[in-house]
């Protein structure tokens, strides 16, 4: 690893996977089942990325009495029958290939359950790639407990061993504590890569910017409202950026990276 390696933490749905309707699918399936309008196709694309749970209640609509059962259901949806019309984005295998070839180290950091997040990956032959997979607790309907990591409450680099993380940031927290465990210095220069507005906050959090792709599910004006330094539309335009970066010494930030031109 050389001292001009930026180490890359990505989102998972939208960014790195196309969920192609198994998320929304299995949402409309739990709704249908529970005797609940399911919303229309713009309010279901929104729920891809938030956490399940918000999504469900505050999207959604559906009431506290039951978002224990519409989690249950669309779980069992998901893993029967969503994750196997999920498929990698164009260009995403050579890309994260690529990056572990030229020992550039990598991370997912997801408010997809932990475990099922390990699961997609895997069923797409990657998850071999990342040196840190991070996601949120698997009881999504659950109340944050007394071991898990509130949002912005712990520095970059210090998250405890065995803490649940607690929303986006404390989710890029954890991703980003197990980079500094290998390589401190190292993970002082990471960036995020996602999708939605939650990816730009939670990487800002820590103290890290967060480049935007164009080919998930926010809408116009999201990522760069929420602050996204760039955005890029497709795997070559993030492979350039994030090589540019790694050209330039010390912590040079990606505000002072010329964009694409599509932002």
């Amino acid at each position: 690893m050389t001292h001009t390696t930026v180490p890359v933490i990505f989102d998972l749905d939208g960014t790195l996977v196309d969920p192609a309707g198994g998320i929304t699918d299995g949402i409309a399936a739990a709704l249908t089942e529970l005797g609940l309008p399911v919303p229309d196709k713009s309010r279901m694309d929104a729920m891809i990325g938030p956490k399940l749970s918000h999504s469900l209640t505050e999207i959604a609509g559906v009431p506290a009495a039951q978002l224990e059962d519409a989690v249950r259901i669309y779980r069992a949806h998901y893993a029967s029958t969503g994750i196997a019309q999920s498929r990698l984005y164009p260009g995403i295998r050579g890309l994260l290939e690529d990056f572990v070839a030229a020992g550039r180290p990598i991370a997912v950091a997801t408010q997809k359950p932990e475990g099922l997040a390990r699961t997609v990956l895997a069923h797409h032959g990657i998850a071999g790639l990342f040196h840190s997979i991070r996601g949120s607790a698997a009881d999504e309907a659950a109340s944050p407990g007394a071991g898990s990591v509130p949002d912005g409450s712990v520095p970059a680099g210090s998250v405890p061993e065995g803490s649940v993380p607690e929303g986006k940031a404390g989710i890029v927290a954890a991703a980003l504590s197990d980079l500094a465990a290998a390589d401190p210095a190292a993970a002082g220069r990471a960036v995020m890569v996602g999708d939605r507005a939650q990816d730009v906050a939670g990487a800002a959090a820590n103290g890290l910017d967060c480049i935007g792709v164009g080919w998930g599910f926010a809408p116009d004006g999201e990522l760069h409202a929420a602050g996204a330094v760039e955005i890029v539309h497709n795997t070559a335009a993030l492979h350039a950026t994030i090589n540019r970066l790694s050209e330039r010494p010390g912590t040079t930030a990606l505000n002072e990276v010329h964009t694409d031109g599509n932002v």
